[in-house]
């Protein structure tokens, strides 16, 4: 298969993450003999920086004709710690999704067994976790009509939805639900907010059309809290923008750190794949960020476009390597591996057969020998 792929490494870690899932993307065309064509554009505070834009339009122009964008990270504190400033990075990411028409947001959530030890939550509660968060994208309080006045002491945002908005993502997370577990939560705010009684309404008409698949509803409120009491009882969770927002980014203390958990945005076009971690500033450079969320946001990219075998290829490498423990440092303190290191063991597990690898591959890498066989 031949795709073009845009690769808009963004701020802080973006660039050193993304490198790694491009690396992991190389080995994965080498081995089935797929052609992937990467050409890397500007977004967000680099953006800014260089071309007074968060999302310059020949980014634009590249993404809308390419077909998939790999995403690293917005942000940089210069704008998270001005609140006038005017143009900020985080539009650019906001414009792109309504550009491309990404309504869809999927974030997959797993309790990794050989990690279940790391999470802060208790094992027994964690473990058999499996669940996927369908959040939308493109409407709700995060783009409705922003009001504040001339002396700047009342503001307000609208929270906005349509019928049609809520149904084509309802459709999604119903699909997906049928190839899982057969189950939907649609989490919501339905006792005092509107959009919240639209979104049951709707949602509740459209799942007679899929008579295999159980509906049920919670407020977000206790969603959040059943996410850390019984996170297991979830398969696939359908939900409006700032919520999925907020409980995604809560799921990610399931799997013991947000540097796990990769995400896709889907529309009628391009689509975008992106681990759901910040841009992280502090670790800039460094070269300890966690890749693991962007290889796996890489794995998505690939089952996006039916290649099943390669997807499970890199998910299965990832799931060694963190058996054996090549992990980063906000998962292993005392001997932490760093973040070039856990993509070159990735790629090499999926240029060699798996299964051919043995035990001592990982014992020379923990001894800070070289990763080739």
């Amino acid at each position: 298969m031949n795709l073009k792929i845009a690769v808009l490494s963004g701020d802080g870690i973006g660039p050193e993450v993304t490198k790694e899932s491009v690396k992991v993307l190389k080995a994965v065309a080498e081995v089935y003999g797929h052609t992937f064509e990467f050409q890397e554009a500007l977004v967000g505070a680099i953006a800014i920086y260089e071309k007074e834009n968060p999302l310059p339009e020949e980014t634009l122009a590249l993404c809308k004709s390419s077909d998939a964008v790999l995403f690293g990270a917005i942000g940089d504190p210069k704008y998270d710690n001005n609140p006038d400033a005017k143009v900020r990075p985080e539009q650019g990411l906001l414009k792109l999704r309504k550009e491309l028409g990404l309504f869809a947001n999927i974030r997959p959530i797993t309790a990794y067994d050989s990690l279940l030890e790391k999470s802060p939550l208790k094992k027994e509660i964690i473990q058999g976790t499996d669940m996927v968060i369908y959040r939308e994208l493109t409407g709700g309080i995060y783009f409705g009509e922003k009001k504040l006045n001339e002396d700047k002491t009342i503001a307000s945002d609208l929270c906005e939805y349509s019928q049609i908005e809520i149904e084509r993502i309802a459709h999604l997370a119903f699909k997906a639900a049928q190839v899982r577990r057969k189950k939907v939560t649609l989490v919501d705010k339905a006792n005092v907010l509107e959009t919240s009684r639209l979104w049951r309404r709707v949602v509740t008409a459209l799942s007679k059309q899929y008579p295999d698949v159980t509906l049920d509803f919670l407020f977000v409120d206790n969603a959040a809290m059943q996410m850390i009491l019984n996170p297991s009882q979830f398969d696939v969770i359908l939900t409006e923008n700032m919520f999925g927002d907020i409980i995604s980014d809560e799921g990610s203390v399931i799997g013991g750190s947000i540097g796990l958990l990769a995400s896709a945005s889907v529309g009628d076009g391009t689509a975008l794949f992106e681990p759901i971690h910040g841009s992280y500033p502090q670790a800039t450079g460094k070269n300890i960020a966690n890749p693991i969320a962007s290889i796996l946001s890489a794995a998505m990219l690939l089952g996006h476009f039916g290649l099943n075998e390669e997807a499970k290829r890199i998910q299965e490498a990832v799931d060694r390597t963190l058996k054996n423990n090549i992990v980063s440092v906000d998962i292993n303190k005392e001997n932490p591996s760093s973040t070039s290191l856990i993509g070159d063991v990735i790629a090499e597990m999926i240029l060699v057969d798996d299964q051919s690898i043995s035990s001592s591959f990982f014992e020379n890498i923990k001894l800070g020998k070289s990763v080739y066989i």
